[in-house]
């Protein structure tokens, strides 16, 4: 199993160690366009490896894509990251130059890879490589359901003071501060409703406080973060490697799910071999459907920024 991570920055190296330790993929291969950047980071982490424990092999790049040839799974983390003050939409004239280059490239050497698209404007950019390539819909994806459901968990066990191996919870919609639906109707703590637990003012607030995750991050590091993002990214390069059939919420071409058509936006997907191996309908209730409405065209609205 050949994995290749494309941005050797922060969230680059954080996915390749996380899916490095995890020990499932044979070789991870860290490109980057700067000069020795990428292989000073594989070595990095490859002296981690007797500390953590594992055996893949981590494999430093400067922008010779020959080296990625046959990888399995392609994750884009390239692109500016985020600043203070600055939204994902800010992003999107110079990072779809990259993704577009970068997505190509990728698929020249491996034509047959599963592609994870990390680069923000998320769904914008996922959305681009669908209409950039001529990989079929079930092999893009984008992951920013992964990571904002975890942040969801967080406030959630935060708010119900209890541990996060008991909460569960999703949020589906756009990769913005504004595009998020945490499914709050949907969340449970042991299989039991959330709101059980917690006024309807208190889980607005946990709604708000996951939305403004990201932000908040990078007004905290004057950056964005990279922990999470590379473990939300490990989870599905897992999922995808080991035919785990897992369920997480992804930004995915839609051809009438949901009401919508024409759009790459988060909904929960089963991930396998294949990459996207279903969409999952679940019933959303009125404020959710209304949300889910809007995040779309906020989306739609980024997406009439590109040039295809």
């Amino acid at each position: 199993m050949k994995v290749t991570v494309v941005g050797a920055g922060a969230v680059g190296a954080s996915c390749a160690e996380y899916i490095a330790i995890k020990n499932f993929a044979s070789e991870v291969v860290l490109l980057d366009i700067k000069e020795g950047y990428a292989e000073g980071k594989a070595m990095d982490l490859m002296q981690c490896a007797s500390l953590n424990g594992f055996d893949t092999k981590i494999t430093g790049i400067t922008n010779d894509y020959s080296k990625t040839a046959n990888s399995d799974i392609c994750v884009i983390t390239s692109g500016i990251p985020r600043k203070p003050g600055m939204t994902r939409e800010e992003l999107i004239g110079i990072n779809a130059g990259i993704v577009k280059s970068v997505s190509s490239s990728l698929i020249e050497h491996s034509p047959n890879t599963v592609l994870i698209v990390v680069s923000n404007p998320m769904d914008t950019m996922t959305y681009l490589v669908h209409k950039s390539t001529n990989l079929p819909k079930h092999k893009i994806i984008g992951m920013g359901g992964a990571l904002d459901s975890a942040r969801f968990k967080y406030r959630l066990a935060e708010a119900l003071q209890a541990p996060i191996s008991d909460v569960d919870g999703m949020v589906i919609g756009g990769h913005s501060d504004t595009g998020m639906v945490p499914l709050t109707s949907h969340a449970t703590r042991n299989s039991i409703k959330v709101s059980e637990f917690l006024s309807k003012d208190r889980l607005q607030q946990v709604a708000e406080d996951t939305k403004v995750g990201g932000a908040t991050l990078t007004k905290l590091l004057g950056t964005s973060a990279w922990y999470a993002p590379g473990a939300a990214v490990s989870g599905l390069v897992q999922a995808i490697a080991c035919d785990q059939k897992k369920m997480f919420p992804c930004s995915t071409y839609l051809e009438g799910e949901y009401g919508l058509n024409d759009i790459c936006i988060g909904v929960p997907v089963i991930l396998g071999r294949n990459g996207i191996e279903s969409i999952v309908n679940i019933e959303l209730s009125a404020a959710e459907k209304a949300h889910m409405k809007e995040s779309a065209e906020g989306v739609r609205k980024t997406n009439g920024l590109l040039d295809v």
